[in-house]
């Protein structure tokens, strides 16, 4: 099962693969249910701040054991990985997929240190024991927001935005598999509703590969409208967080004032899992990976 593969699929039939941030058992739990219950491929996604918490070993083992048990083609990510070393540590440790994510640095150095890492993985699979085929996703443009709840208007200026003709110059240089652009997304869920340029999603799209997938990130408060549209586009893997820890949250806080008394965590987790799996099943069925596998 490799990851590309499946991005190329999803492009051609017009679907997009689901990707979602983890930070916890309960979420893991949840969304590879989802996954199991539609016969879906997936990718689960950690930040650094995600990996820190789980364990590098201890993240890749987890989706390793649940990968046997069911299955399913789900593949681990290190989502926004902000330094070479990062990415770098992430490939060692036996991610499936690498996010470097140098948006912030100089055009030339955000190539230079996406490249390595392209250089990196490859190098690696050749000299693995085991057949290996590491996906590497690259960013460029501006990419506003946090993963939460921001009660504060988000404004997007145009040269946040990614240009196609810099990102074909990127993704040449760099020879990534993934490419993650600026098109009016944002990380977490703002005041104000995004509102997708899906005219440059197409413009990226005519321009780049078709070998290199096209990446939304910040998927969480974009109206479902928008999302197709994306999809139509171009767009072949879609990226969630804020919503699924909303749910999360919102549940677990129902539950414990439902119970106050109660202090077993089998016992009061279990709902904020069915809560979440929902929520993962109905972005599953919006872009459409249901019974893709």
């Amino acid at each position: 099962m490799i990851l590309n593969n499946f991005l190329k699929k999803a492009l051609k039939e017009k679907w997009s693969l689901g990707h979602f941030n983890v930070a916890s058992f309960e979420q893991i739990k949840a969304i590879i249910l989802a996954a199991k219950e539609l016969n879906s491929p997936l990718m689960l996604g950690v930040s650094e701040g995600e990996r820190e918490y789980l364990g590098l070993k201890q993240i890749v083992a987890l989706i390793k054991s649940f990968r046997e048990e069911t299955g399913l083609p789900l593949f681990l990510n290190a989502d926004h990985s902000k330094s070479v070393e990062s990415a770098k540590k992430a490939i060692d440790a036996g991610f499936d997929s690498v996010h470097i994510d140098l948006s912030k640095l100089s055009f030339e150095e955000n190539i230079k240190g996406t490249k390595e890492v392209v250089k990196y993985a490859k190098v690696k699979c050749q000299t693995s024991d085991v057949k290996c085929q590491i996906s590497v996703e690259g960013e460029l443009g501006y990419l506003r927001g946090e993963s939460r709840i921001q009660k504060e208007i988000i404004e997007i200026k145009e040269e946040d935005l990614t240009k196609p003709e810099k990102a074909l110059e990127f993704v040449e240089k760099t020879g990534i598999d993934r490419f993650a652009p600026v098109v009016g997304n944002i990380h977490g869920i703002s005041a104000n509703e995004p509102k997708l340029d899906i005219e440059r999603i197409k413009a990226l799209r005519k321009i780049l590969p078709e070998n290199v997938a096209l990446v939304l990130h910040g998927g969480s408060g974009i109206p479902d409208e928008q999302i197709k549209k994306a999809i139509e586009a171009g767009i072949s893997n879609i990226h969630i967080n804020t919503e699924i820890r909303v749910v999360y949250a919102e549940t677990l806080r129902r539950v414990l004032a439902e119970n106050p008394e109660e202090t077993t965590p089998y016992k009061i987790l279990p709902q904020t899992i069915e809560a979440m799996k929902e929520k993962v099943a109905e972005k599953i069925k919006l872009f459409g990976s249901e019974d893709k596998i």
